[in-house]
């Protein structure tokens, strides 16, 4: 141990690369060579006294020249000058340095990993941060450059250490579902160490779980044949032991989700809500439904199906989550819960909530199908065995959730929906009625307080009557006399007395959730009720208090004023500072509330000022990412200012916070009969672009997109359909749907020559160039680029410019011009550059790679990339950051460093699948293969090559036919193992 002499001496050492030391933070010179091997030798010995001949042997070996011992005694002497005498000390004819625990960044990093080791199984995280704290204390070799035969052997072993902590830490990520990006960083482990055993084993288990077996039994394959050419042995008995397993496709190896699983335990996914506290009443209907989930979880034969019915506010939810927690012990495997939002505009995709519990299953990412049928079928294989329970809460109606039913003996389905499902087979159906009133008393007296309800009993009996019993209206008007201590229960209940039609209203079904509401709404004042009506025609899943301000026409303060009012009656949740939301049945209710009391032109109104400040904010936004782009100039006129942001960073927070409210007003402005609103959404999408390229909101933007070209369409607005059919042709080349895009942009350009639109008529035949280049029609996909690069410089867009260029650029090389292709990026990054365009930037500068890069100018290109990559992941480009890794590793590989090209298209291949579409995919694979086959991983290599294969054949891909070539015939026998 490094002892503690000299507590705040400054001093700090470090010998995990370069031997250095600091006080109080700046740099102490060590002096010579050999003055700084005698350092590390003193600081590696713990503070414990070294002899002059240990040291004259650590120093220079079994042979020191005739002045050692007086070298030895001067760079003590000047290392003393340097340190102090309270640190290096003369003990007994030698020395001993005495610092500070944990001012040696060896020692610093033993206790870190001691510490990681000790809580690896009760906490992984933290462990995981422990040990990758302890790694980032390594700065390169260790005891860089030092002489001597003592350094050689402390330089091995702490590089072994150092390979064993990054083992540790690897195996860590693995546990906590790390495995997708740890591929990469192993694949290059594997290719400096091909003989490690561990690295080679924690490989295969990182591909067998990112859903590539065949890679993973490439693995085994390649390390086999290894282990036989240069050792003359076969793999160890975990090895092999790990290769059977992953042949059996064993359950144990499966991936954890969420949270850390053991080895070989399977994921229990948690997700039921908390039960509320003061939960009252419902005894028979709890008994009930109790009883079914007790019956299911024994396995009799048969999936249990519960659905429980009932009128908003009813406490369909309340219920369901109570019963659920009580049969928790039931159903050990799991519990899994979604809210199906039936009661919005658009109700939950059953695509989507069965890729999340697949996900939660332990299902890696990869390995979720595409379409409803497949998600459903692996998602009642998976549970097949288990004895989950799945709440489906909110669900639209029975067609919603037939997918969702687990479908095996030992699970349950817990179903709430204010509809009766008579048409779900085999279900029990359960309505739920009102509150009794000793029921709905006893819920009130819990939310406002015994003692106030005591005293007042008929009054509380006629609050809860006027409330119609149901849960909902009972808690909205406790909460607001819990809320106003000065009230009494008897001021609440004259309140609610005044409405006459309210009990004729509860009578008539539906209308008992209006009559609830309307509690809350008839004691707001004339500008609340107006907040409460307009705030709920947005679609988005909640508001900002910027978006708020605009829909109601008042400034910020004002606006705050009355939706914290809101807040407190529990018309509306603060669902973050500053943000809001409605609860679902709230929303419903407020705007029917809408329809009777606001002319359609007021509420199209508030729905324009809204759009309006998303458009002015997103341009704002756009202007400081871009600026000086001729986009602003034809947008739109607004008349309502938006955000204004200090920095970028502030504007594209915004943004992505934005998103789906943003999206979800251009996707409404498409559909509703207000006056001419697609104009403003289609630029809204314009200036947004970087949600559609960020991967996600890929698939609202494009639903926003669609919805707009129709309407567009229909109204014979050819420069609005110009614009969305252009937007929707950059999202299908950047999912790698390139038919469909070129189809898109080659509409674009009919409709925006009708309407003389000089951006459809730029963007349009830039986007057709990039398909003719990906199908090989260069000469085409030059005159493109050349037409778009002639219309943008008529519309002096120099953004647009940059663009074109360097697409044309890159057609250059494809027609064998490297010169030319060069110059066109270099112009591309003088443009960006002297607009310090933020993103615009990492464009050039990847644009510039791919010439250097296919010129021999690798060094160049790979600066080049270096320095763009962390402009992407910034600006949250997740398809950029992808791409610019993939041109990375295309540099490597062409210069022959596998290793480097391996790790980093392993990286891209993670973002691609994600973000880039089925083509970029298989670039990617068929990239891996060859860095693969580079490292000498030939059979790992062609089941990259089988995947990229496959689906190259499927889009109908001329690179089909290169792949094939890369094969060259019959896999390698090892393959069928």
């Amino acid at each position: 141990m490094v002892t503690r002499t000299e507590p705040g001496s400054g001093l700090r050492f470090a010998v995990l690369g370069p031997v250095r030391a600091w006080r109080d933070d700046e740099p102490i010179g060590t002096g010579a060579p050999q003055q700084r091997a005698l350092l590390a030798a003193l600081l590696l010995r713990g503070g414990r006294t070294a002899t002059a001949s240990e040291l004259l042997d650590a120093v220079w070996g079994e042979s020191p020249p005739n002045t050692a011992l007086a070298a030895l005694r001067s760079y003590a002497f000047r290392l003393r000058k340097v340190l102090g005498s309270q640190a290096l000390v003369t003990d007994s004819g030698g020395y001993a340095l005495h610092v500070d625990t944990d001012a040696l960044d060896c020692a610093l990093a033993e206790r870190l990993s001691a510490e990681a080791e000790k809580i690896r199984h009760t906490d992984p995280v933290r462990a995981r941060e422990l040990l990758a704290e302890a790694l980032e204390l390594w700065h390169g070799e260790p005891l860089a450059g030092l002489p001597g035969p003592h350094a050689e052997t402390q330089r091995s072993r702490l590089a072994e250490w150092h390979l064993g902590l990054v083992e540790a830490r690897l195996e860590l990520d693995l546990d906590l579902g790390a495995h997708a990006e740890a591929v990469s960083e192993l694949t290059a482990l594997s290719a400096e160490h091909p003989l490690r055993e561990r690295i080679r084993a924690l490989l295969m288990l990182a591909l067998y779980r990112s859903g590539r077996q065949a890679e993973a039994l490439g693995v085994y394959a390649d390390t086999r044949r290894l282990l036989a050419e240069e050792l003359g042995i076969d793999p160890s008995a975990e090895l092999s032991d790990l290769h059977q397993r992953i042949l059996e496709a064993d359950a144990g190896l499966a991936a954890p989700a969420g949270s850390h699983s053991g080895p070989g335990e399977p994921v229990r996914p948690a997700q039921l809500p908390a039960s509320v506290s003061d939960f009252t009443g419902r005894g028979s209907v709890v008994r009930e439904l109790g009883q079914q989930l007790a019956e299911a979880s024994q396995e009799c034969g048969v999936m249990a199906v519960s659905a429980v019915a009932g009128i908003g506010g009813v406490g369909k939810t309340t219920l369901a989550v109570h019963v659920a927690h009580a049969a928790r012990d039931a159903f050990p495997d799991g519990q899994l819960y979604v809210d199906l939002q039936g009661t919005e505009p658009r109700p939950a995709d059953p695509e989507v909530v069965l890729a999340g519990f697949l996900r939660a299953l332990g299902v890696p990412n990869p390995a979720i199908p595409d379409s409803l049928a497949e998600r459903a079928a692996l998602y009642r294989s998976t549970l097949d065995g288990r004895r989950v329970l799945a709440l489906l809460d909110n669900a639209y109606d029975a067609a919603q959730i037939r997918q969702l039913l687990p479908g095996t003996p030992g699970c349950a389905a817990l179903v709430t929906s204010r509809v009766r499902m008579v048409d779900l087979a085999g279900a029990h159906l359960v309505d739920l009625d009102v509150m009794s009133p000793e029921e709905a008393l006893q819920l009130f007296s819990r939310v406002v307080g015994e003692e106030r309800v005591s005293s007042e009993r008929q009054a509380a009996l006629d609050v809860v009557g006027a409330c119609g019993f149901l849960p909902l209206a009972i808690r909205i008007a406790a909460s607001r006399l819990a809320a106003r201590r000065t009230w009494t229960v008897s001021v609440l209940a004259r309140k609610l007395a005044d409405h006459r039609r309210r009990l004729d209203e509860l009578r008539a079904g539906d209308l008992a959730v209006k009559a609830t509401f309307a509690l809350g709404y008839g004691h707001l004042s004339a500008d609340q009720a107006r907040a409460f009506r307009l705030l709920s025609l947005p679609d988005g899943p909640d508001i900002s208090l910027g978006a708020a301000a605009a829909v109601l026409d008042l400034d910020l303060y004002e606006a705050e004023e009355l939706l914290e009012a809101l807040v407190d009656i529990s018309l509306i949740e603060s669902a973050a500072p500053a943000r809001y939301r409605f609860h679902d049945l709230l929303r419903l209710y407020a705007r029917e509330c809408a329809e009777r009391d606001e002319t359609s032109e007021e509420r199209c109104a508030a729905l324009s000022r809204l759009l309006d400040f998303y458009l002015a904010s997103a341009a704002a936004s756009y202007e400081l990412e871009n600026p000086g782009d001729r986009v602003l100039q034809h947008l739109a006129p607004t008349r309502r200012a938006g955000m204004a942001f200090d920095s970028r960073e502030d504007a594209l927070e915004w943004l992505f916070s934005e998103g789906q409210g943003l999206l979800a007003a251009v996707e409404q402005a498409a559909d509703g009969g207000c006056e001419s609103p697609t104009r403003r959404g289609v630029d809204l999408m314009l200036v947004a672009w970087d949600l559609m390229e960020s991967g996600i909101y890929t698939r609202q933007y494009e639903q926003a997109a669609r919805s707009l070209v129709t309407t567009a369409h229909a109204c014979a607005d050819p420069l609005v359909e110009g614009r969305a059919r252009v937007l929707m042709a950059q999202l299908l080349r950047m999912t790698g749907r390139f038919a469909e895009c070129d189809e898109e942009a080659r509409r674009a350009m009919i409709v925006g020559v009708a309407a003389g639109d000089p951006l459809t008529c730029s963007y349009a035949p830039n986007v057709r160039g990039i398909v003719a280049h990906k199908d090989r029609r260069y000469q085409e996909s030059a005159a493109f680029h050349t037409a778009a690069l002639d219309a943008f410089r008529a519309d002096h867009n120099q953004h647009g410019e940059a663009s074109a260029l360097a697409n044309l650029g890159w057609a250059q090389l494809a027609l064998g011009d490297e010169a030319a292709a060069v110059a066109s990026c270099q112009q591309v990054l003088e443009i960006h550059r002297e607009l310090d365009s933020g993103r615009g930037l990492g464009n050039g500068l990847y644009a510039l790679s791919i010439p250097l890069t296919a010129s021999g100018r690798l060094d160049e290109a790979l600066a080049c990339l270096t320095e763009a990559l962390p402009i992407f992941r910034d600006a949250r480009q997740q398809f950029w950051e992808g791409m610019t890794l993939y041109r990375l590793a295309e540099v490597h590989q062409t210069a022959g460093r596998w290793r480097q090209a391996a790790s980093h298209v392993e990286q891209s291949l993670v973002l691609l699948r994600e973000v880039g579409g089925e083509w970029r995919t298989a670039n990617a694979l068929t990239m891996l293969g060859r860095a693969l086959a580079g490292l000498d991983q030939p059979v790992r290599a062609h089941a990259c090559w089988q995947d990229a294969l496959g689906i190259y054949t499927a889009l109908g891909s001329p690179e089909a036919q290169d792949v094939r070539g890369l094969l060259g015939g019959e896999p390698p026998s090892a393959v069928a193992v």
